[in-house]
């Protein structure tokens, strides 16, 4: 990571998705989650207001020193035990079997291995452990596809790798789960190219 990307994204990440519009999407993700579970791409913290009482501890995977330290005003009001265990999606510091959920928000299109990443998530699930993510990706349209095609490159160089054109659904798959509720939608005020959005949970 280089100047820009540890100074400067990890800020405009905390901005960009933690308006308040996006509110009702980490409250849906972050829904059903229990018992230990492990976020990947912690950030600033954004989904720490949204975890449910059923949760009992959340081990944070987050590369960004300073996304971490943004996060510190939410941990200290955070009503469950939350340790930064791990630096990297796509090779988690954990045993097999180790979590009951998995929590992902607005991550998977930054991750450049997003299928090892998904594989690792399976791997240190218990069995009938839970996928829960919101994340943008490819847009049903192909007028909007065309254009994400074409700004890709300028949103991954300014937004630390960001992709807009991954299939988040067939990813998901792709890694070994079965994808037990889905949304896919168009999120109101936000540019189409940004806001193809899938919101699920994969099967126990």
């Amino acid at each position: 990571m280089g100047f820009y990307d540890d100074h400067f994204v990890p800020r405009l990440v905390n901005v960009s998705c933690g308006l308040s519009s996006l509110e009702h999407l980490r409250r849906s993700a972050c829904s059903g989650l229990h018992g230990r579970v492990v976020e990947i791409g912690f950030g600033s913290g954004l989904n720490i207001p949204f975890y449910p009482d059923t949760v009992d501890s959340v081990a944070a995977v987050e590369p960004a020193d300073l996304g971490w330290k943004l996060a510190q005003s939410r941990l200290a009001t955070a009503s469950v035990p939350i340790q930064r265990s791990g630096l990297d999606g796509q090779s988690l510091p954990f045993p097999d079997d180790s979590f009951d959920c998995a929590l992902s928000t607005w991550t998977m299109c930054t991750i450049p291995d997003v299928h090892t990443a998904l594989l690792e998530m399976r791997r240190v699930l218990k069995p009938g452990g839970t996928l829960h993510f919101v994340e943008h990706g490819l847009a049903p349209d192909e007028g909007v596809q065309r254009w994400q095609r074409r700004l890709e490159p300028i949103q991954k160089r300014v937004a630390g790798g960001c992709h807009l054109t991954r299939q988040i659904p067939d990813l998901v798959r792709e890694g070994g789960f079965e994808i037990q509720d889905l949304d896919t939608f168009y999120e109101h005020g936000v540019p189409k190219v940004l806001g193809a959005l899938s919101l699920g949970v994969t099967a126990p």
